[in-house]
């Protein structure tokens, strides 16, 4: 499906090919005319209209956005959150679990920065305990190790990032995912770099929350995120520590009821227009097909880890069985201060991945930085 003249019509639909070479989609992809439409016509609306009113307004349109990203999971809309970003439906996942003193949470060594933090706060402040789950020699989770794990210490919760930031890893969260189930363990999958690159489906990763971002590979705008929320979570009344009248009702002086439904996650105050635009980046990457990015992205990663392989002084850091759109490379003799601004004068859009960031994978490695490039299926590759 991907021949020139479609391809021709994808780059026409996203302005910002006009002008840049755009290999940073793992931090913020290149927004497509519809989601650029979606956000631009809500404000205008806005301008005129009002807030509340506009909100009022346009009700339907705003369940469709959620209809839309529940359909790219394969769930229902009223299983769908939105948020501010991917960490902070992270957060609000976490924090409704009502942890123990001595309670153990299991996670990996690839895990995102921002998720280490958190499990660190929560172990001193509360008690948890965390544990981190070895590596397979070659790079990524090691599921007999995993299965073990959970076995010894039955963890209150197990908590994977799909798609580490700093390599090209896909860790196996579906086999994970049955092992949780299995053993009735609260499952939170970060899907903040794979949803719209990979193809998602939360049945079958058996997750319980599942969190995730709008402006990375699914090409929404930045300061949207969202979380998927599962029947059991929410028919077991998990909420998260702090509600405010979106997520329930005062039916008392000293009573509040939390909705049914994943709303509950969320906050009265809310950017509508940016729902507009997550909920228009969901449908079109449906409409695209996941299967047909998912193909895409793995090809032109593929082509871009052949060609540095091929550089003198140029090493590709990516490990694991399965890997993704991420390619991360180090750079022999070159300073991370002047080697990206030379990409950036030739409008070549890539980003640095630190070693501060990634202290269970880089710095156990020796990296201090790579270059993170991450193309997707709008860039031309060879051949297209």
């Amino acid at each position: 499906m991907w021949e020139t003249n479609y391809l021709n019509n994808l780059r026409t639909e996203t302005p910002g090919c006009q002008h840049k070479i755009h290999l940073n989609n793992a931090g913020a992809s290149l927004m497509p005319a519809p989601v650029i439409d979606a956000i631009s016509e809500y404000l205008q609306l806005e301008s005129i209209t009002g807030g509340y009113e506009t909100a009022n307004m346009r009700q339907k349109s705003i369940h469709e956005a959620y209809v839309n990203m529940a359909n790219l999971l394969n769930t229902k809309a009223k299983n769908i959150a939105f948020t501010a970003s991917a960490t902070d439906s992270f957060f609000r996942a976490i924090s409704s679990i009502a942890f123990k003193q001595g309670d153990i949470l299991l996670t990996t060594n690839d895990d995102y920065v921002s998720n280490q933090i958190t499990f660190l706060i929560w172990q001193k402040r509360f008690g948890l305990q965390l544990v981190r789950v070895p590596n397979e020699p070659g790079g990524g989770l090691d599921l007999d190790a995993m299965e073990q794990a959970i076995k010894k210490y039955r963890p209150k919760i197990v908590s994977v990032t799909h798609v580490p930031t700093n390599s090209g890893l896909v860790q196996p969260v579906e086999e994970v995912g049955r092992m949780c189930r299995e053993n009735d363990i609260i499952y939170l999958v970060d899907g903040c770099q794979s949803i719209g690159q990979l193809a998602l489906d939360v049945e079958k990763i058996h997750c319980d929350f599942l969190s995730g971002t709008s402006r990375k590979f699914l090409r929404g705008p930045r300061g949207m995120g969202f979380l998927y929320v599962s029947d059991r979570i929410l028919e077991k009344g998990y909420e998260p520590l702090m509600l405010d009248m979106r997520g329930a009702d005062w039916t008392s002086e000293n009573e509040y009821q939390s909705h049914s439904d994943a709303r509950r996650f969320e906050l009265w105050e809310n950017s509508y227009a940016l729902v507009l635009g997550m909920g228009a980046a969901a449908k079109y990457a449906y409409e695209i097909g996941m299967d047909n990015i998912e193909a895409r992205v793995k090809k032109l990663a593929d082509y871009t880890r052949k060609a540095l392989f091929e550089i003198h002084g140029v090493k590709v850091l990516d490990q694991g069985k399965e890997l993704c759109g991420i390619v991360v490379s180090q750079i022999e003799g070159w300073d991370r201060a002047k080697f990206k601004p030379l990409l950036d004068e030739k409008n070549i859009n890539t980003s640095i991945s630190d070693g501060d960031s990634a202290q269970t994978s880089f710095a156990k490695r020796g990296i201090e930085w790579g270059l993170r490039i991450s193309p997707h299926y709008y860039e031309y590759g060879r051949g297209n």
